[in-house]
């Protein structure tokens, strides 16, 4: 038996199947009120990215030469072991 192509993904949420319906009938797609990044604070988002930024560059400067080879050994073994 040949498989689908095109076959598309089972919504199991009333509402979102409704809203599906919806913008193909429409053709357009239905509004999104609410989202995550609206939630969020700019100021604590800039101030979370920055202590990330530092951190990285941080932790490179206290590591021995040695255990950044081992980090970077291990990180890829587990990469192309997959």
């Amino acid at each position: 038996m040949t498989k689908r192509l095109n076959k598309q993904k089972n919504i199991r949420d009333v509402n979102v199947l409704a809203a599906h319906i919806v913008e193909q009938a429409t053709g357009e797609p239905t509004p999104k009120n609410i989202t995550e990044e609206s939630t969020k604070n700019p100021a604590a988002v800039t101030l979370g990215r920055l202590g990330g930024l530092k951190s990285g560059k941080a932790r490179m400067e206290k590591l021995t030469p040695e255990r950044r080879k081992e980090i970077a050994q291990k990180a890829a073994k587990a990469r192309w072991s997959k």
